[in-house]
């Protein structure tokens, strides 16, 4: 019976090319999915529900009439 190797830690290099926020955004999207225990696809839809709310309510501090003046 053979033993299970050990996994061992490799450092990833990342090419220059790449956008540190789009890659920080990715594993971001990637712990959120791990720990909620949902599939990537699922974290971008909370995402964009979120944002959706957010813009929502944003559009709520303008008054609804406006008037130039009497």
């Amino acid at each position: 019976m053979r033993l299970p190797r050990k996994r061992e830690a490799c450092s990833v290099k990342l090419p220059s090319t790449i956008n540190p926020m789009h890659a920080e955004l990715e594993t971001a999207k990637e712990i959120l999915a791990e720990v909620f225990g949902v599939r990537s696809t699922d974290v971008e839809e909370m995402i964009r529900r979120r944002l959706e709310e957010i813009s929502w309510s944003e559009e709520r501090l303008w008054p609804e009439r406006f008037c130039l003046g009497e």
